[in-house]
């Protein structure tokens, strides 16, 4: 389907191919990378495709030029902002709700708050930031990113907001990426539903780019764990979301979940204390200083991991060390390249990819999302 923006925003480079064009790009790209492998995969997954209409969350950059709201993504290489009215890829309740967002924005910008310097009050305006929109499976979950108060009236206003937005049913502030976020309103809890669970989402945090997506991943990884029994560790966890599906597919399993962010863990928490699910353990660890050691990877049967953009180098190094090795690891990819590295370090360490499947969840652009499960060798003769 042609975008009207596609000339100019960078979201979508690929958009100007078919779907055939696009898929075998993609499938080729794959191939070129995996000749990297010190030892090949002995089969390829069918690939999952996603495309328009399933993208559901989006970070959308504002800003206040001249009294109007520009609303939407990049320019391509560039930090200009393309106004976006609609996106094809985005989920239809997202985009029905941009009209009124773009409202909301102009009213909160064009109020003027005060900041006090020296022993002045000087009046400023809200010159830039960043929307944060997730699809939930309860309705819509936003937050406003932006630095700058909420006084009485910015509330009043998102009140107003989210009334007349039925599918709006939590909307957050915070001044920049890293801070807490503050709820203004909420009309119910925000979950996913993830396996037979009803998930608790904390504000902002990192979901799968589709529902299709992290069901057909969260289906991968249970499948690949089909047999195994003993001790599970499901690292680089976020809200949780592989550890829901293995205990919906293999409930006897003891699952040990890991992350470092306190408002994710803490979600989590909720989530497990809610459904009183008593086979997930959490554990706060910041995994990239301090992996899991070679000593404590012998005490599990499987290891799933689905690290950042920067891959589990650290954490790939001690599973290779370890005495006793997992017999299965599942590893989940969002960055090709540092999987590589990744893969390889487990392939030198005894390991064999049973299988490897490509999840293109970002449409028509450059990224891919890998899922591979590993096999020890010893184990799978």
């Amino acid at each position: 389907m042609q975008c009207v923006y596609a000339d100019k925003c960078g979201g979508c480079p690929y958009r100007h191919m078919s779907d055939d064009e696009y898929r075998e790009f993609k499938q080729n790209n794959l191939t070129k990378l995996l000749k990297h492998l010190h030892s090949p995969a002995k089969n390829i997954g069918s690939p999952l495709f996603i495309g328009d209409g399933q993208r559901r969350r989006a970070a959308m950059s504002f800003e206040y030029i001249k009294g109007k709201i520009i609303l939407g993504f990049n320019e391509a290489s560039s930090h200009k902002i393309i106004n976006i009215e609609q996106c094809l890829i985005l989920t239809p309740a997202i985009n029905a709700v941009l009209p009124e967002l773009r409202e909301l924005l102009s009213k909160l910008c064009a109020r003027s708050y005060q900041i006090k310097r020296g022993k002045k009050l000087l009046p400023q305006h809200i010159q830039k930031g960043t929307v944060w929109i997730s699809e939930v499976s309860n309705g819509l979950d936003i937050v406003l990113e932006y630095d700058a108060p909420i006084d009485l009236n910015a509330r009043m206003d998102i009140a107003e907001f989210c009334q007349n937005c039925a599918d709006i049913i939590r909307l957050s502030h915070r001044a920049k990426a890293d801070s807490l976020s503050e709820t203004i309103l909420q009309k119910a809890i925000p979950y996913i539903t993830m396996g037979k669970f009803n998930v608790h989402i904390p504000a902002g945090t990192f979901l799968q780019a589709s529902g299709q997506s992290e069901q057909f991943m969260g289906n991968l990884v249970a499948k690949y764990l089909a047999g195994v029994e003993g001790k599970i560790a499901d690292l680089f966890c976020g809200v949780g979301t592989f550890s829901y599906y293995i205990i919906t597919r293999i409930p006897y399993l003891k699952v040990l979940a890991i992350d470092s962010g306190d408002e994710l863990l803490q979600g989590f928490k909720n989530t497990l204390n809610a459904g009183q699910i008593c086979n997930i353990t959490i554990k706060k660890q910041n995994l990239f200083k301090y992996p899991l050691t070679s000593d404590e990877v012998s005490t599990f049967k499987a290891i799933v991991f689905d690290p950042p953009r920067s891959g589990a180098k650290e954490q790939c190094r001690q599973i290779a060390l370890a005495a006793h090795k997992p017999a299965t690891i599942i590893a989940v990819s969002c960055n090709p390249n540092t999987f590589i590295n990744d893969a390889n370090t487990l392939i030198d360490a005894g390991y064999v990819i049973e299988e490897l499947t490509l999840v293109d969840q970002f449409a028509y652009s450059e990224h891919s999302e890998l899922v591979a499960n590993f096999c020890l060798i010893d184990n799978h003769k």
